[in-house]
Formats: structure tokens, sequence, C-alpha cells
């Protein structure tokens, strides 16, 4: 054999085992199945996780939360209420189709005004608090127009996918829920509802942000995202190589998982975090030393090294420790039993009380530990399973659907108070689950929304989670890292904080 040739072998060689991950299939065990594939038409993280397969955004984060351009080239601030977007050229959608200006400005017509969907207004209107308007300038640029000034508007752009407006007016918004076609890495190839979404790699792929490595197209040929709902069979099916990842890796499986050479355990700092809402709209939650009775009644790390593996933070308030506006100062929820029992004499039940804690029945394990260490401080506990769509409809109300507790969690994707202690605490908004109303913690709430000040819009969560920790209209729980099963053979994919499984990076041995 010359040298020549040995070198052309070995240079082929080479590029089989560089190239082996394309025309590979990834498989993914996921917990529950989709909604929609309309990026504008739901408010569920598990289908954002799928549908960011299909779909970029103007503006994307990295796994340290850093806001940098994905479709937009470059972005700045015009004045208070105007923002101006560079798009990148040469981006094709799925159809082949060339993205412009007039797309980007259909999307976000279509996110912000009344009706736009077919009638329809869009669940995710308020993700864009006050912008009104979006205007061409040119094929590549486009400007934002607020009603009033908006300071995080850059951090709620990555959850807002852009859509090909001639596709959209081809389909309807009917056709958006089961069609898509994004300028993702991947596209689709069929969605069998229950059971599995099959995705293909898009070759015609710009390549993604620059700034989230590596720039290319997607790493496998296929990816089948099989829905597995029940938490034993996702394991199993992980231990007997039928997928290569699963979401939702119950902590009672890490061990095993960790001790099988074929499989691997990756886990992220979370930002979900998890909470109580009591009634207080009625006795006995009603009163705030019941409430706080509750919250010493919890041994939060207790649970969180028996139950949950260590695999989380304890938490005093809502917030995450590292969202922006976080109070550190609160005052400490450490469990205290005695003084739980004496709150309760204090308001009048020197015998305790009865409470029931409604929760899905994915939480239920969880649910029944807080349950046995409520009823030892004298708020007898019984756990109601639900499931989750019919639990979340009879929380909406909690004026009249005369229940105790319930057992939440709430994501909180950009780490500002805007995304979670807005729509959690704020009166009558869509999250307040427990009814409280404070006029104090609502005008703080108010004003920071328009406050361009970074320091006095900060200072303004930070009074409203002191005031709410006086109130405690919530048991406050933990923030648990998000947590996932592998095959060994998965390489370049780690979990993001956002909660979602983007497979662009993966490769597959």
């Amino acid at each position: 054999m010359t040298l020549a040739v040995s070198r052309v072998l070995l240079a082929a060689a080479i590029g089989l085992i560089g190239s082996a991950a394309y025309g590979a299939e990834l498989r993914v065990g996921y917990s529950s199945d989709i909604t929609t594939l309309d990026p504008a038409n739901h408010r569920s993280r598990v289908t954002e996780g799928l549908i960011l397969n299909l779909y970029d955004a103007l503006l994307a984060r990295t796994d340290d939360m850093k806001i940098v351009p994905e479709l937009a080239e470059s972005w700045k601030q015009i004045d208070a209420t105007t923002y101006e977007f560079v798009l990148r050229k040469g981006v094709k959608f799925h159809s082949g189709a060339e993205m412009t200006a007039e797309d980007v400005k259909f999307t976000f017509d279509r996110l912000v005004k009344d009706g736009a969907m077919g009638g329809q207004t869009s669940p995710r209107k308020s993700l864009l608090g006050p912008l009104k308007d979006t205007s061409v300038v040119n094929p590549t640029t486009v400007r934002f127009h607020l009603a009033e000034a908006w300071p995080i508007l850059a951090a709620y752009l990555p959850f807002q996918q852009v859509v090909s407006k001639a596709f959209v007016e081809k389909v309807g918004t009917p056709g958006m829920a089961t069609q898509a076609d994004g300028t993702g890495p991947f596209k689709l190839v069929d969605w069998r509802r229950g059971d599995s979404i099959i995705l293909e790699r898009f070759d015609g792929y710009y390549g993604g942000s620059p700034d989230l490595l590596p720039v290319g197209k997607a790493g496998v040929d296929r990816v089948v995202f099989k829905v597995i709902p029940e938490s034993a069979s996702r394991v199993a099916a992980l231990l007997a190589g039928e997928v290569d990842l699963i979401d939702e890796l119950p902590v009672h499986s890490i061990k095993q998982i960790e001790a099988n050479p074929r499989t691997k355990v990756l886990a992220t700092n979370g930002t979900r975090s998890f909470f109580i809402p009591m009634n207080n709209t009625k006795a006995p939650f009603n009163d705030a030393r019941v409430r706080l009775a509750a919250n010493l009644a919890v041994d939060r790390k207790l649970i969180i090294d028996r139950v949950l593996s260590g695999l989380a933070t304890p938490l005093n308030g809502l917030l995450s420790p590292e969202s922006y506006g976080f109070n550190s100062n609160l005052p400490s929820l450490a469990l205290d039993v005695d003084r739980a029992k004496k709150l309760l004499a204090e308001a009048g039940h020197p015998n305790g009380i009865e409470a029931t804690l409604d929760v899905a029945n994915a939480f239920k394990d969880v649910a029944e530990a807080v349950a046995s260490q409520l009823t030892r401080a004298g708020i007898r506990t019984k756990v109601q399973l639900w499931e989750q769509t019919t639990l979340s409809q009879t929380w909406a109300k909690p004026e009249t659907n005369n229940r105790d507790m319930v057992f939440q969690s709430w994501g909180d994707g950009a780490l500002d108070p805007v995304g979670i202690f807005v729509p959690v605490l704020k009166g009558k908004d869509r999250g307040n689950y427990s009814g409280y109303a404070s006029k104090e913690v609502d005008a703080l709430l108010t004003s920071a929304d328009t406050e361009v000040d970074v320091a006095k819009r900060s200072k303004m969560y930070q009074d409203a989670q002191a005031i709410v920790a006086k109130d405690t209209p919530l048991i406050f729980l933990w923030l648990p890292q998000d947590v996932y099963g592998a095959r060994a053979r998965l390489k370049n994919w780690r979990p993001s904080p956002r909660g979602v499984v983007k497979l662009h990076d993966a490769r597959v041995d």
C-alpha cells in the first residue's frame, strides 16, 4: 500500500469517526406530551422545550443565562420605548423560504394583537409586557414600539420563536397546532399524539447563535421524543437502551443510574420554585398566624436530604437566589414545631386544625412527606390526588373553590420577578392560587414594571418580598435541580437551566 493511499484511507476513516453522529438516531423519553406545535399558543415549558428544536428566536440565552443574538445579528435601544433589531441574513425556514423582517413583524403582531390568531388572542401576550407594535424598517431590520418603558424586553425575547408569515397564512391557526415551518435545527416529520414526536435534521440550518457553540447543523440525523409519562417506565427504557435521554429522573433512581456503566446522571440548577398556596380567602388560612405556623412546621432540609437526595435549595421566599431583585435578608423559616403550635393556639386553634393538600399525581410522594410534617405540628393534613389540568382549573379561583392548600411550582426561565413573583403574588393575577391581595405589594410590582433604573427596580422587588415574608401567603419550599438520566453514548449535551430539551448540540456514539 502506498503512503498516498494510506493517507487517503486514514483521512476517510477520520471523516467517518468525526461524522459518526450523523445518520444516528437520538431517542428521548419525555415525561408528557406537548400541547401544540404553535409557538404562540401555549404556556407549557414541556411544549416550549420541543418547539425550540423546530424554531429559533431573535435572542437566545447561554447556559449562564446571558442574553445573546440568535436570529437577530444585533440589537439596540433607540429610546425608552423603541428597540431596533438587525436580522441575520440567509436564514431559511424549513420550506426553503428566506426569513425577512415581514416574518418577524407578523410573528409579534400575532403575539400581542387581540384576536390576531383567527379571532383568538395569544396566551403568551403577557410575556411581552407593553409591546404594542412592530414595524419594518427594511427587509432585514425591525423596530419594536412599546406603550411604556419596559426594561426587561430583551430578557423575554428568547421565549418567542419566529414563524413564517406565508406558512401561517396558508395553514391558519388550526394548522399551526399540528404542522411546523421553523428556522430551527430540526424539522417535523410526524407527531403521533400521546405516543411520539419525530424530527429530522434540517440541512439548510444557518447554524444558530454564534455565542452558543458549536455553530452548525444538528449533530444527529433524527430525533424521536417518545412520550413515557410513568417514571418507572422511563427509567426502565433508559436502562434497556431503548432511549438515550429521559427527563424528570426520579431522585430514588439516581443511584441505580449512576451504578450502571452504560448510563449517567445529568443535573443543573433549576429555575422552578416549589411552594404551597394556602387559601387566604377563607378560614383557617385567612389568618397570617396559621400560615406562618404552616411554614414553621415543614422541615425543608429533611425533605431535601431524604426525599430529594439533596438536590434542591431551601427557600424562605418565592424567588431563586440567582434571580434579579432577590432579597437575601428574609427571615428564616427553619423548622420550629413548638412555635407553630403556639401560633395555632393564638389563632384560636389550641387543638389544631384539619386541612386537605391538593396535589397532581406526579408529586404524590413529596406532598405526603410535607403533609406528615404539618400533621405533627397540629395541622392535620390529608393528601388528595388530582389530574394536573383539573387541579389548575379548580384553583384558578381560590375565593370560590372552597379548598385549603395546593402543591404547586412555577418556572422563571428569565430569572426576573416579572416571570414568577408577579403572576403568583399580585392580586388576581393568573397564577395567584392563594387569593393573596396586598395593596402595598401590588403598587410596588406595578411601579417596578416600568422602572428603568436597575437599582431602584431591584429595591422595589426586595421591599415586596419583605412584605410577603410577613404575610406568608404560601408555604415556601425549595428550588430543585433539574435531573436527567442519559446513556453514556450521549455526548456534547448538558441540561439547560431553562428546563428545556434542545438537542442541536447533541451527538451519539
